[in-house]
């Protein structure tokens, strides 16, 4: 019998039963748990507004012989509330964490934790453009997974030129010197900045409008 306390994101849930709703957990630690939160729909249930989507909260999982465990606590720690007002922001909201959710599955690593808050705490902030958000995410997801870009050398491992034009080989997974390519030095450098700095920090870089539509859609197609 042993009782974990941690904070955790709702990556989904499920009514079970008449009053009861299956939770996965992505905790602290990276890892995606399975908990059980008895109760929870009933009217006055006090751990009802502390298991919703798009909050972090502080929970307390009561592991037993049970590959489930029983939530026995939660506190909101904190609600990203505004992601809710924007439909495009909301559906991106789920895709964020259908995607942590798979990832989850053969990864387990704090960097999981991390990537969601961050992606919901982006979300929550409307000035922030949505594509850079997007952009964001994708690039770290291709990242855990393994598909991370190479920023640095082209497919024939030579250093990528300021004054080069290149198109992406998704094949190769690199990019490829091209007259005729679709990528610029803005490009790359708007890359560097993504897979370093978080959406809060891309969004006053001045002069990253013209290359955000590319670099969205880049970016997604790695990640796939």
């Amino acid at each position: 019998m042993q009782f974990n306390k941690t904070k955790a994101i709702v990556l989904r849930r499920t009514n079970y039963g008449e009053s009861d709703r299956i939770l996965q957990l992505l905790t602290a630690d990276g890892h995606k748990v399975s908990t059980i939160a008895k109760g929870v729909r009933k009217e006055k249930s006090k751990l009802a507004g502390a298991i919703e989507l798009f909050c972090e909260s502080e929970v307390t999982i009561h592991q037993g012989k049970s590959e489930m465990g029983v939530l026995t606590s939660a506190r909101v720690s904190e609600v990203m509330g505004d992601i809710v007002k924007d439909y495009e922001r909301l559906q991106f909201g789920y895709e964020i964490l259908k995607k942590i959710g798979r990832l989850s599955e053969h990864t387990h690593e704090p960097l999981l934790y991390d990537v969601v808050l961050i992606g919901l705490q982006s979300l929550n902030d409307l000035k922030i453009d949505l594509r850079i958000v997007k952009a964001w995410f994708y690039l770290q997801a291709a990242e855990i997974s393994g598909h991370g870009l190479n920023l640095s050398r082209d497919h024939n491992n030579k250093p990528l030129e300021a004054d080069k034009k290149y198109q992406f080989d998704i094949a190769e997974m690199s990019f490829e010197a091209n007259q005729k390519g679709s990528f610029s030095a803005g490009h790359l450098k708007l890359l560097k900045i993504l897979k370093i700095k978080p959406p809060a920090v891309v969004a006053k870089v001045s002069g990253i409008d013209t290359y955000l539509d590319d670099i969205v859609g880049l970016t997604h197609a790695v990640q796939e």
